[in-house]
């Protein structure tokens, strides 16, 4: 069994005077926790103060969020070579709330896939389906389809140098959460999926789950066989919630 990873997501959240102490809570608290992994993904205008509190701690850190060009007249955008001089090990690519509130279609989010693995970061892949969609029974060809534009770009073997994360999009930010039984449910199909197609690495891939994980639910769906860890929204935001998740992720 490996080593649970928790990723914070602060989304269009933080402040220069909020940052400071609660990424020195989280690196304290989690200097007591050696069996459990964790990054903390923040806004650009972050980066470097991540980077200069985070650099002598076990916490990696990333962005939320990259353009799929090296460089170019894209006006307030931002190039993964940017993100490599801050040191970033990890970038968010395909976050519901990208896919939904900006349009970023399957092939985009594959563009961008490409973009952070070219330039040998991590991508965290965020895979999931609306309500409808589930209520629909199509929860399982809906992630099929997020997954195949990667892997017809990249190749299934790209994922051995990537985490999955599933975010049923129905519960980002709304309070709901899949139940144990339906994250490990998705999260075992897409083990299997990639499985299908190459089964030396499925069991090492990575799959993280996101969507309303709280320090009262985590410990539940941490202990799903196919469930490797978490992406964290709001309750990375305050330190003792993240710490009380990171801590039920310990073996």
């Amino acid at each position: 069994m490996q080593r649970k990873f928790i990723v914070g997501n602060w989304k269009m959240n933080g402040a220069l005077t909020n940052n400071e102490a609660l990424l020195k809570e989280v690196a304290n608290g989690l200097a007591q926790m050696p069996t459990v992994d964790c990054a903390v993904c923040v806004p650009f205008p972050y980066l470097a103060q991540t980077q200069s509190l985070l650099r002598d701690t076990s916490i990696k850190w990333g962005a939320q969020n990259v353009h799929q060009a090296n460089n170019g007249a894209y006006t307030g955008e931002v190039a993964v070579s940017m993100l490599r001089d801050f040191d970033c090990d990890y970038v968010i690519v395909g976050h519901s709330e990208r896919r939904h509130l900006y349009g970023e279609s399957n092939l985009l989010v594959a563009e961008k896939f490409a973009a952070v693995q070219e330039a040998e970061l991590l991508p965290i892949m965020c895979v999931g389906e609306t309500l409808e969609q589930r209520e629909a029974g199509i929860t399982e060809m809906v992630v099929a389809e997020q997954l195949a534009e990667v892997i017809k770009l990249r190749g299934v073997q790209s994922f051995r140098t990537a985490v999955i994360a599933y975010e049923p999009v129905w519960a980002i930010g709304t309070g709901k959460t899949a139940t144990p039984e339906q994250a490990q449910e998705v999260h075992a199909f897409i083990r299997k999926h990639i499985a299908g197609l190459d089964e030396g690495f499925s069991q090492a891939l990575c799959i993280l789950y996101g969507g309303s994980v709280n320090a009262s639910n985590a410990a539940e769906l941490f202990c799903m066989p196919d469930i490797d860890g978490g992406l964290i929204g709001g309750a990375s935001l305050a330190a003792k919630d993240f710490l009380a998740i990171c801590n039920a992720g310990q073996k």
